[in-house]
């Protein structure tokens, strides 16, 4: 823009004084000072970075398939502002939000229809081989081992011929207790440093 602006001649106060909750309830310690976060333990970041899930964070990720915002739900100005908010009927999106994500569905659609209905998120690349990972790991973290559409689903991704999803598939078997579906004999190095740490049963 050409316009003229307006130089801010006083530094932003810090509003936050004592306060910690951020700091305190950040699921993987991504806040490492007031003001400060690393990156590379923010889930928000770790969701749509591609590669390797790190992981030393597959379990805090928990059931979010897109995004963190534990830090600002508990941020004392950000709970004001909602609770002043809570009457707008404005939306972000055109469409409806949605109260859940099926990972079923991340893990049986077709990459042009998780495109369709997700392509509003960040996707790295626009590849939605990110977005099966990230559900990959979700599956491991709250799926039913006893469950016939989970079990089907380790299965069918345990065979995948993307060695990237296959090696979050090994993950999520073992974490399920279902490691009587991983392939010992696989040959791809991701998948080989999987299997070589294999996370205990949750």
């Amino acid at each position: 823009t050409s316009a003229d602006l307006a130089v801010a001649t006083q530094p932003v106060e810090d509003g936050c004084g004592a306060c910690r909750r951020c700091i305190d309830n950040c699921p993987t310690e991504a806040i490492v000072a007031p003001g400060v976060i690393d990156a590379n333990k923010c889930l928000a970041w770790l969701l749509q970075k591609p590669g390797v899930f790190d992981r030393n964070f597959r379990v805090a990720l928990g059931d979010r398939i897109y995004g963190c915002d534990d830090c600002q739900e508990v941020c004392p100005p950000t709970v004001r502002f909602e609770k002043k908010s809570a009457g707008s009927n404005v939306t972000i999106s055109s469409k409806e939000p949605k109260a859940w994500v099926s990972v079923a569905k991340i893990l049986t659609s077709d990459d042009a229809s998780l495109l369709a209905e997700f392509g509003v998120w960040y996707i790295a690349d626009r590849d939605p081989k990110w977005l099966r990972r990230n559900a990959l790991i979700i599956l491991g973290n709250i799926g039913d081992a006893s469950n016939g559409t989970v079990i089907d689903l380790m299965k069918r991704y345990l065979r995948h011929p993307d060695a990237m999803l296959r090696a979050h598939a090994v993950w999520a078997a073992a974490r399920l207790g279902l490691n009587y579906l991983i392939d010992k004999n696989e040959v791809d190095e991701l998948v080989q440093a999987e299997l070589a740490v294999l996370p205990s049963v949750k």
